[in-house]
């Protein structure tokens, strides 16, 4: 299962804290799937890829408070928490940096927070996507609530791609393979 953390709503549909969002909107668009359902209060989509199950949830509980939705979805699909994979906006990361990790703590993110609170466990996957410190004295709050600019769509489409390919790595190769092209910014 992937999970893609951010908030619901038109209103924050372009946020940086959207990314998550983002990325498993274009994994389900590159595989074909729509988010068709609601399921323990996240949109859903699955199907298979590579002969594999992948569940992809975006929680629509806003982002602080993603780790109910995520705990009700990891115990009703009796997922081991090694084939879950929560995608997520990160400003200690420059923008277009992926990093995948096997396990570790919130760093401060409070949607991750939730979700470690939620699952007892910081032992997870996570890709987490950077998007850039805030710009001089800005909050960290109002800067991953800020849409990402015009000058970012290029770019932006390039990372979100890379990140659709790191993804998808780790459901096909697992994490190691991930970690070892996508943590390097092999392509």
């Amino acid at each position: 299962m992937i999970v893609g953390l951010g908030n619901p709503g038109q209103r924050y549909r372009h946020n940086r804290h959207n990314i998550g969002f983002m990325l498993v909107d274009k994994i389900a668009e590159r595989l074909g799937l729509t988010f068709s359902r609601v399921q323990h209060k996240a949109l859903v989509a699955d199907g298979r890829y590579r002969g594999k199950k992948v569940i992809l949830a975006k929680p629509q509980t806003y982002m602080n408070n993603s780790g109910p939705c995520v705990g009700a979805l990891a115990r009703f699909y009796k997922l081991p928490l090694t084939n879950l994979l929560i995608a997520y906006d990160d400003v200690d990361l420059p923008f277009g940096t992926i990093r995948i990790k096997p396990s570790g703590g919130s760093s401060g993110q409070k949607g991750m927070a939730s979700i470690i609170q939620q699952l007892g466990s910081e032992e997870f996957p996570r890709l987490r996507l950077g998007i850039d410190r805030p710009p001089g004295r800005m909050s960290t709050p109002d800067y991953v609530l800020q849409d990402f600019s015009e000058a970012y769509a290029e770019e932006l489409a390039i990372f979100l791609e890379r990140a659709t390919d790191a993804a998808l790595a780790f459901v096909t190769e697992g994490i190691e393979a991930a970690m070892t092209r996508y943590n390097r910014g092999d392509q």
